[in-house]
Parts: C-alpha cells; sequence; structure tokens
C-alpha cells in the first residue's frame, strides 16, 4: 500500500480497516520535551515532525468564566497562580504531571450561579486568527482536526470545584453537578457550531474525562448512567450528526462502563491505562469490532535503565491491538522525562516497525 497522510491513516483505524501502518499518536511531558531539547532535538522543530509522528491538530475554545488569571508566587522551580477556571494550582517548572490544586473559588451552588453567569457563548471565545492561518496548512499537510471539548466530571472535580466536594455533591446534591456539566456542554456545543459554520471542519471531538484508578472507578456504574452518561451521549449524537468520529480519553480502570460508553457512541477509548488494571488485548479481543483504541503501551516500562522490556511489551501488544484497523499506537497516559531522546528513537522505530500492515 503506498503512503498515506495521518488522515488518511486515523480514518481507516476507525473505520476499522487496515492501513500502510498504524498511527502513533503520543504525549511527551513539558519536561520531556525541555530533556530533547538539551539532547538535540532542535528547539524550532516539533517533536512530532522530528519523530515523523502522525499528526493531531486541534481547535480549542475557551468556555470558562474568565475569573482573573494572577501570580501569586513564583521560585526557580514552580509558579502558583490562578486560573480561568477560579482554581489555584502550583505548576513544576521543570517537572512533568497535572499541576496541584491548591484551593478553588467555586465551592458551593451559589459561587457555581456566578461562574455560570460569565460562561456565556461568545465569537471571541474562539481563536479565529489561529484557525485562519493554520486550518489551510492542516489540511493541505493531512492532518487530523480534532475539536477539543471541555466537559464531564473530570474537568468539573479537577480544574473547578475540588475531587472531595464534587464526589459528595454526586450523592447529596446531584442536580447541581449536573447542572454544571451540561452547561460547559452547552457552551462547547454552541462555540464548536460556530466553528463549523465558518467552514472550520474538525474529524473528531474529544475530550478527557478520567472516571477511574487504580483497579476501581471513582463512582458506580448506576451513578455514571444518571449523572454523566446523558452528557457524554449529547456530545456524540451531535459530533455523528456532523459526520465527525468521537475519541474519549479516561485514564483509570473504566472497564466497567466500557458497554455503556459503545452504546451511547464513543468511537475510540484512550489511554487504556495498563498500570491501573487495563488489559488492552482484552479490550481488543472482546470489543475489538465496535470500539477503536488508543494507547495501550504501559509508560511505567519507561521507567527501567534500558528500553528492552518496553520494547518487548510492543512486541507483544500492537501486534494483537492493530488486527482489522481500529488502533492507534500511544503510550498508556504519556512520555515521562526519564525517556531520552535517543530512546524514543527507538520507541517510534519499533512501532513503525511492528506497526507496519506491509
Amino acid at each position: 500500500m503506498a503512503k498515506l497522510t495521518t488522515h488518511e491513516r486515523i480514518r481507516r483505524m476507525y473505520e476499522h480497516k487496515e492501513a500502510d501502518r498504524v498511527p502513533i499518536v503520543d504525549y511527551p511531558w513539558s519536561s520531556t520535551v525541555e530533556r530533547w531539547h538539551q539532547q538535540g532535538l532542535p528547539e524550532d522543530v516539533s517533536y512530532v515532525d522530528f519523530f515523523g509522528m502522525d499528526r493531531i491538530a486541534s481547535i480549542h475554545a475557551d468556555n470558562s468564566p474568565r475569573f482573573p488569571e494572577n501570580v501569586i508566587e513564583e521560585t526557580e522551580d514552580y509558579v502558583i497562580k490562578t486560573s480561568k477556571w477560579g482554581a489555584t494550582e502550583r505548576h513544576w517548572k521543570h517537572a512533568g504531571g497535572v499541576p496541584e490544586f491548591l484551593d478553588f473559588q467555586v465551592k458551593d451552588r451559589d459561587a457555581w450561579l456566578q461562574a455560570k453567569e460569565q460562561m456565556q457563548p461568545s465569537r471571541d471565545r474562539i481563536p479565529w486568527d489561529y484557525l485562519q492561518t493554520n486550518y489551510p496548512k492542516w489540511r493541505q499537510e493531512g492532518a487530523w482536526v480534532a475539536a477539543g471539548f471541555w466537559f464531564g466530571f473530570d474537568v468539573t472535580h479537577s480544574w473547578m470545584v475540588g475531587t472531595e466536594r464534587v464526589l459528595m455533591a454526586m450523592v447529596m446534591e446531584p442536580e447541581w453537578i449536573a447542572d454544571i456539566i451540561n452547561h460547559y456542554l452547552e457552551v462547547d456545543l454552541k462555540l464548536f457550531d460556530m466553528v463549523w459554520d465558518a467552514g472550520y471542519h474538525f474529524d473528531e471531538i474529544t475530550w478527557p474525562d478520567d472516571m477511574g484508578y487504580k483497579q476501581s472507578q471513582f463512582f458506580s456504574l448506576g451513578m455514571y448512567r444518571q449523572l454523566v452518561k446523558p452528557y457524554h451521549q449529547r456530545a456524540a449524537e451531535w459530533a455523528h450528526a456532523k459526520g465527525v468520529k468521537v475519541r474519549l480519553h479516561s485514564c483509570g480502570d473504566i472497564r466497567p462502563f466500557v458497554p455503556d460508553l459503545i452504546d451511547l457512541g464513543i468511537d475510540m477509548l484512550n489511554p487504556l491505562e495498563v498500570k491501573a488494571g487495563v488489559d488492552p488485548i482484552a479490550l481488543k479481543e472482546q470489543y475489538g469490532s465496535e470500539l477503536g483504541f488508543h494507547g495501550g503501551i504501559n509508560a511505567v516500562l519507561f521507567e527501567n535503565d534500558t528500553m528492552d522490556e518496553i520494547l518487548a511489551e510492543m512486541d507483544r501488544v500492537i501486534p494483537v491491538m492493530k488486527q482489522n484497523g481500529g488502533y492507534i499506537i500511544g503510550s498508556d497516559h504519556s512520555v515521562p522525562d526519564s525517556v531520552s531522546l535517543k530512546d524514543f528513537q527507538q520507541f517510534m522505530a519499533k512501532a513503525k516497525a511492528v506497526g507496519s500492515y506491509e
């Protein structure tokens, strides 16, 4: 088969068809990229281009309350600042991972209602200049274009309200949590309708909604069906009505939710977190004709002194996952800063070799 573009390659994966090779899409931490720059990655070259990865171009829109963003403290190692979501966050300058959430402005229903008033769809929430400059290039280069939604359990508890507070409210005040998730989504849909109507068409929608941790989920399947699934389903139906695909990012062990994800219309699941208890091969064998998969290469194995174990894992996992399409190669979360530039070159060479259909 002739060499395909990323768009052609990923489209075939969604259609559960083989391509020239399996697409490769992964996300290093900022500290990992910082290390790679020190080891020879040119400052003016993206790691995607340097390694020959597949390019997913992203369109984002701002559905936040637009709270003031201020720096509270800064040192050589970190910066503490307030976010447009009303969270106070510590961001580490030279370490990967998510920020440390220190405090939240939205702590009750009244504070939420004030924030909600500030979350109204308007054209100035869309980066029109960025789209005008980059969208033609993406299409000319054959990139896959994703609309990045922002709604659900994860972004509510992590970035705006707080984990313990949200979990308690899901039991004690479920209408409040439902209203938050619904309003986030309402603003997203209206903003991305504007994007679509302006001619900037995307190939998929995707959003982060981590619903699991190690060997378990944050809440029951029944609670998922009551408070989260209706909004996941609405987003999926909106996307499918436009003829675009749906990729959900949900960390942790969410295996009990998978049949419901298929039922509501999720087309692809990421990241298949092995260290949390997920077996990507078992998922492929059980659901591979109905659901696509992205990830599933155990990033813990990157932490070893050599690449031998992770390369062996790729030999074990990829040949099964790539059968009949429906797969994108990637780690089961992110590429940590223990991985050198040379190490990741080995990873990419193995991914292209084992992921080939020829």
